[in-house]
């Protein structure tokens, strides 16, 4: 069947008959009329009933729907990510904010909350209703912080937040000093309790805005430490990076949207933010480079990532890797894929230790240049896990691609090939080299030997 539309006058009628449905309820006969004039259309009339049908729980949706806040920046982990390590996103003992909120593995903890709710409470000298009403009042901001729709109502929301924000702001605070704490605390108590607390306040799924703590915060006494010194006590040994100190004195309350933003401060950033357009192809790893007669140094700089090659020496940071080091960096990666897309450092670095690092081999040599500080103990774990740090992960910006084609330039010299084959063969030891020197007078004594006598013979 075809429909053929003429060319209408100004104003006509045009009638469309509508098909016979292919279900029990059959639809024949109704019409559908558009009123044209001068080309536009007037209205609809007589729409089908499962047209009603469909339309009120659509729209009712749509009016649902909450406008994307520009403040979002906790975020699920994308599959792409999640699935180099599920338990590496999610939290094994407490939920903190509304994503995970209710997991039958995280319920034993909710005592414990309510528990440093009571402490948190008598230590201000606030009322429950005064810091319901302060929370409440900021809710609309706080739901804008989650990049997805909060599925709580109202009042459901505005308890987690509460009782989550008293708990770790208790926690910091007993963490920073035994005088806050009371003899009968179970977390301080039982210190494997609080081992396994830790990680999981630094996943991504597992935040709060930054914001809304430090306006509970503020009611405690003037003499109290700052929110930041105390948060700051508590994450920084699990970052490893010498500037980190330098880092944290130059954050203020408002640069932090959340632990893991935090943490991504104090980690540093690239000194040299050059985007550049060179291809990154292939990449000589670490055993490759040491043959070719590159020198490797710890390196001193204030961030993680100043990686530097000057001379036939590359100087890398310190990188400690121990039972906690996956999580940290997977979860700061997915907040930099997610939300920081235009500072991805991070994800840089891995992409180069990825190509640096591909056999325990390699791995072993950067310990002995005391670069991995080795806490896992098995070099096959740590170049698995810098390789498997990769998976799902996009790279824009390619910053260190100067540095691998300087040193993939480097090991093609087939010059630095040839000394440094001379050094570790002929003068590893200092009885080689005296062997070697020996031997190259004894030929040059050999050559002058002969040519003298060369000399001293007539030739007629």
């Amino acid at each position: 069947m075809s429909l053929v539309i003429p060319v209408m006058p100004a104003e006509m009628s045009l009638v469309i008959p509508v098909m016979p449905a292919e279900s029990d309820a059959e639809i024949q006969g109704e019409e559908v009329r558009l009123r044209i004039s001068g080309g536009e259309m007037k209205g609809i009339t007589e729409a089908p009933h499962y047209i009603e049908n469909l339309k009120d729980p659509v729209l009712k949706e749509l009016r649902s729907l909450n406008p994307l806040s520009s403040r979002r920046c906790i975020y699920r982990v994308p599959k792409r990510l999640r699935q180099g390590n599920e338990k590496a996103y999610t939290p094994q003992v407490v939920s903190i904010g509304p994503l995970h909120h209710g997991e039958e593995p995280l319920k034993g903890m909710e005592e414990h909350k309510l528990r440093y709710l009571r402490s948190f409470l008598d230590r201000t000298g606030v009322s429950f209703c005064d810091y319901i009403q302060m929370i409440k009042n900021q809710e609309g901001r706080l739901r804008g912080f989650y990049a997805e729709s909060v599925e709580f109502g109202s009042d459901e929301f505005v308890r987690i937040v509460l009782a989550d924000a008293a708990f770790v702001i208790e926690l910091l605070l007993r963490y920073y000093g035994k005088k806050y704490r009371g003899e009968d605390d179970y977390m301080f108590n039982n210190p494997r309790m609080l081992w396994d607390v830790r990680p999981d306040l630094r996943l991504i799924e597992n935040q709060l805005p930054f914001f809304i703590l430090q306006d509970l915060f503020r009611f405690f006494s003037s003499s109290s430490p700052s929110l930041l010194d105390i948060s700051h006590k508590f994450f920084q040994g699990e970052i490893d990076s010498k500037g980190k100190e330098e880092n944290f004195k130059n954050i203020s309350n408002g640069d932090v949207q959340h632990f893991v933003d935090l943490i991504r401060i104090l980690y540093g950033q690239l000194k040299s933010k050059t985007r550049a357009n060179i291809t990154v192809t292939d990449t000589p790893n670490v055993t490759e480079l040491h043959q070719a007669g590159v020198k490797f140094k710890e390196g001193k700089g204030s961030s993680l990532f100043d990686i530097k090659f000057s001379h036939g020496i590359l100087e890398i940071p310190k990188l400690t890797v121990d039972d906690t080091t996956e999580l940290t960096l997977r979860n700061l990666l997915a907040f930099e894929q997610c939300h920081r897309r235009e500072e991805d450092y991070l994800a840089n670095y891995v992409f180069l230790m990825k190509r640096l690092v591909k056999t325990p081999e390699d791995v072993q040599l950067l310990v002995d240049k005391e670069i991995i500080d080795n806490w896992l103990g098995d070099t096959h774990k740590i170049s698995t896990l810098l390789h498997d740090l990769g998976t799902g992960m996009m790279v824009d910006h390619h910053y260190y691609a100067p540095l691998c084609k300087k040193l993939k330039d480097y090991r093609e010299k087939l010059w630095h090939g040839w000394m440094v084959n001379l050094k570790q063969n002929y003068f590893n030891t200092p009885w080689a080299s005296i062997s070697v020197v020996a031997a190259v007078i004894l030929l040059i004594l050999t050559v002058i030997q002969t040519a003298c006598s060369y000399k001293s013979v007539p030739l007629f």
